[in-house]
């Protein structure tokens, strides 16, 4: 139950990177966007924390793999 006098207030959509610069396709050539969908340790970051839709986040991951099998983008450092 919510406490009395005080709204609940409803989350803020997070903003589309790929909106925000107005980038319609996604291309494995494009090593410096694609670097920031990516963590510091080269893992592809989750579609909630970009804040990109179901269908850019499957196109983002599938431009990230072809840029790391072209050797433009790390391979995630393997564990222990």
């Amino acid at each position: 139950m919510p406490a009395r006098g005080k709204p609940v207030r409803t989350p803020r959509r997070k903003a589309n990177p790929l909106k925000q610069r107005g980038i319609e396709h996604v291309d494995w050539k494009d090593a410096a966007l694609l670097r920031t969908f990516i963590s510091d340790r080269g893992k592809i970051r989750a579609r909630r924390v970009t804040g990109l839709t179901g269908q850019q986040q499957r196109r983002v991951a599938t431009a990230i793999r072809n840029a790391r099998e072209m050797a433009l983008l790390p391979y995630p450092h393997a564990g222990r």
